[in-house]
């Protein structure tokens, strides 16, 4: 073996389709029992065995009678008719309908013999004394009236449901009523799923940042799109990136499976060993496709048993998964195929490429003030799983398009065929107390990824609103619906153990915590920063290197505060109210003011208004159980 450093001559999209669709997934065919055949896919048609009904049945509450009998009746002047006994559902019909009689009758009750029509009961009037027990009918019916005859809803031989039907609950009722225990469905096709890679993780094990793991999403997100495209995954343990248990993994799921998906070691150098499995124990149909993202993908087979290895990206597994991998697990399941659903829109924002391959580029959408579709990019790399889950769908860049620019025209291929706008899209700062606030809005969108971010996304005109810090919300232009501010401060172990109780302590602190620049917190402690250097004749970049862990930014927050009350930092910038929710102690600086600004075009959407309202009435609620909030800023 020879260690590959670069890939294969990259395969155009429509060659990778081509390569899966050439892959033999179809798993046969089994029986199951009819309370488990819910959205099965039918294999072989089924007929009925049994008449439905198999007797006359009333479909009316009312009165059995021979239909001539009551020609002559009307309401001015009705028919009277002897009555002489009582039918029930379930009952068997003893009873014979002479001339001049009639047969009380409910509802899905057998036609006694001699009556050939049902008169509805509140066409009728009963009166009844010792002697007599007479109906009174106040309209005619003709026979077959109010009757449904044997076999009239379904006949015996008469087909019941066809190949290739996706049993909905109406077929699986109608199943019940021919008396059919168990239905020939398609065999869902078994799918492996192995993840690689020495960083992994299960879920719900303990994981070791400073070793660099991380929780294995790939395998949990992949088995989720398996069973929704109608496949059953089956789950294998995570594999290292090391040759012989690369190959005893996925030779093992091989013998087990209809098809066998890997996630991660896909690329071409030397520590990536997946390809060279399949190589030397199967057959390496296509490695590497002029797609973004999902270049180092893999086709082939493992024990003669069809293979696709996605790339270790959960971006770009998640994509080649949808957009080319689906479509043969529904197939292979019997499903019917999908076309993809599609909105179109302008973009909202520009986007530039030019990487000379097809770009797959997730974007979301909202509707501005007229109700027209807006798109925008939130690509933020193929390692951020939020790139797909703040995403509505993609838009195809081909190899040649290096430009989308702002309000172009561009068709987004949906996700979901029920996808639909959010109400409201807001980006900004990171807050507890809004984020309480918007779960009182139906579907609302926001992305918490800072006040410098807001302010920008708000200038292009991507969001409704932004939460913006005071110099930001002073940048832009718009209308602000809603302000509070919180305190905000240095989080500290209970006790503060190292006396911090200005900024320039923290230039004695064993380790600090801080937050991203794109932080409206952040700038607030820049600000204070920039001060105090002004004070001592220095610069802000000089103080600040002097704080052992300035440089340690991290984005949520509430992670310094977690960083302190686990013993990782000695001190973190960050608010009073996640200081008391985590139990550490707080050592207050400042005050922030946080303002809601909406964009002038947009202040009048129904979600727009709703969040004003909700500001209005709601933040006055909520604040006082929330540390260091204060809703009564002017």
């Amino acid at each position: 073996m020879t260690d590959r450093k670069q890939f294969r001559d990259l395969a155009e999209p429509s060659a990778l389709h081509d390569a899966i669709d050439d892959l033999d997934i179809a798993a046969g065919t089994e029986s199951v029992p009819l309370a488990e055949a819910g959205s099965r896919v039918v294999a072989e048609r089924v007929d009925a065995g049994i008449d439905v009904p198999g007797f006359d049945r009333s479909t009316k509450d009312g009165y059995a009678v021979r239909a001539r009998d009551t020609f002559d009746a009307s309401e001015g002047d009705p028919v009277e008719l002897s009555l002489v006994g009582t039918i029930e559902a379930g009952d068997p019909p003893d009873i014979t309908v002479s001339t001049g009689e009639a047969v009380s009758i409910a509802t899905g009750a057998s036609i006694p013999r001699g009556a050939d029509a049902v008169v509805p009961v509140e066409r009728t009037t009963r009166e009844s004394d010792e002697e007599d027990d007479i109906v009174s009918i106040r309209t005619g019916v003709a026979p077959g009236d109010n009757v449904m005859y044997s076999g009239e809803d379904v006949a015996v031989g008469d087909r019941a449901v066809g190949p290739g039907t996706v049993l909905t609950p109406r077929d699986v009722g109608l199943l019940a009523a021919l008396g059919v225990e168990s239905v020939p469905v398609v065999e869902r096709p078994t799918v492996g799923i192995v993840s690689t890679g020495d960083e992994l993780v299960r879920p719900g094990e303990p994981i070791d940042d400073e070793r660099g793991q991380i929780y294995d999403l790939n395998t949990y997100a992949t088995a989720a799109a398996v069973r929704a495209a109608g496949g059953r995954p089956e789950i294998f343990a995570h594999v290292e990136d090391d040759y012989d248990r690369m190959f005893d993994t996925l030779e093992s799921a091989g013998e087990r499976c209809d098809l066998v998906l890997s996630s991660g070691s896909t690329s071409a150098s030397a520590s990536d060993v997946l390809y060279r499995v399949i190589e030397d124990h199967g057959t390496l149909d296509l490695h590497g496709v002029a797609v973004k993202p999902g270049r180092p993908t893999i086709v082939g087979h493992i024990a003669e048993t069809p293979y696709v290895g996605l790339p270790g990206n959960p971006v770009s597994a998640l994509s080649i998964f949808r957009s080319f991998v689906a479509s043969a697990i529904r197939e292979a399941a019997g499903r019917p195929s999908e076309s993809a659903p599609t909105l179109d829109g302008r973009m909202a924002a520009p986007k530039r490429y030019s990487e000379g391959r097809t770009y797959l580029l997730p974007v979301a959408v909202i509707e501005d003030a007229d109700g027209d579709i807006l798109v925008y990019p939130v690509d933020k790399g193929s390692g951020a799983i939020t790139s797909l889950t703040e995403a509505d769908g993609v838009v195809e860049m081909p190899p040649e398009t290096e430009y989308l620019e702002a309000g172009g025209s561009v068709t987004v291929d949906l996700f979901s065929a029920d996808t639909r706008p959010p109400t409201v899209l807001g980006i900004g700062e990171s807050d507890p107390l809004f984020n309480r606030l918007l779960d009182r809005i139906d579907g609302p969108r926001y992305l918490p990824h800072g006040s410098r971010e807001g302010r920008r996304r708000l200038r292009d005109g991507v969001p409704d609103f932004a939460l913006l810090a005071e110099a930001d919300a002073a940048a832009v232009s718009g209308e602000t619906i809603g302000r509070f501010s919180r305190e905000w401060g240095f989080i500290v172990s209970p006790g503060n153990p190292e006396g911090v109780a200005e900024p320039v302590d923290l230039l004695d602190v064993e380790s600090f915590c801080n937050l991203s620049e794109a932080s409206g917190l952040r700038s607030a402690f820049d600000s204070t920063l920039e001060t105090i250097a002004e004070e001592r004749d220095t610069t802000r970049a000089e103080l600040a290197g002097g704080i052992d862990g300035y440089g340690w930014a991290v984005s949520g927050i509430r992670s310094p505060a977690r960083r302190v009350a686990e013993g990782e930092a000695t001190a973190g910038l960050g608010l009073r109210y996640a200081a008391t929710e985590l139990d550490v102690d707080f050592v207050p600086i400042g005050t922030q003011t946080l303002s809601v600004v909406a964009a002038d075009e947009r202040v009048e959407k129904e979600g727009m208004r709703r969040l004003r309202t909700v500001l209005e009435t709601d933040s006055g609620e909520l604040a006082p159980s929330m540390a260091g909030y204060d809703v009564s800023t002017d």
